[in-house]
């Protein structure tokens, strides 16, 4: 499994690789030092295995079809948001807005979620081992959110057809 270190910081350079627009044909990569970049592994779309090694910033994993991503921290804004399938694992705690808009897919927390988390779910599936924040499940069409832990005010607000376990 080839390694990326982002020590220098290069995300471009590393969603190229990840997307595969370089033409490499790797299943599975593994990315250190991520230092809390914004948008690691955004918009891929193949059937690959990315591990982050540490925090990563704004909207990783942002936009997934396929991937299976795993985040060995925390993450920031929109982890998963706008995903279509695939599966995003994160090992720590996630910021506001955690799966926002998500079509498909599973997105696994197991920390807790900051407010907004699932925000106009469309049909994506989002389990939250702790707790969520205010406002979570707001607008939700379509899909599961299964929260073990706490939930703020406003769970569920104006929810459509979407299912809050």
């Amino acid at each position: 499994m080839p390694t990326i270190d982002l020590a220098d910081g290069d995300i471009r350079a590393l969603n190229r690789v990840l997307q595969r627009r370089d033409g490499n044909t790797d299943t599975a990569f593994e990315v250190t030092n991520p230092m809390g970049h914004h948008s690691i592994a955004a918009g891929c779309w193949h059937e690959i295995e990315i591990t982050v090694r540490g925090h990563v910033g704004y909207y990783c994993a942002g936009m997934n079809q396929r991937a299976s991503i795993t985040i060995d921290g925390n993450a920031g804004v929109g982890v998963a948001e706008n995903m279509m399938s695939g599966q995003v694992h994160v090992a720590g705690d996630a910021s506001q807005s955690a799966g926002a808009t998500g079509n498909g897919g599973l997105l696994v927390i197991d920390g807790n979620a900051s407010s907004r988390c699932g925000i106009s779910m469309k049909g994506i599936d989002i389990v939250v081992k702790g707790s969520v924040g205010h406002n979570s499940a707001f607008m939700a069409q379509a899909g599961n959110f299964v929260i073990c832990g706490d939930a703020d005010d406003g769970l569920g607000d104006s929810i459509y057809e979407a299912v809050i376990y």
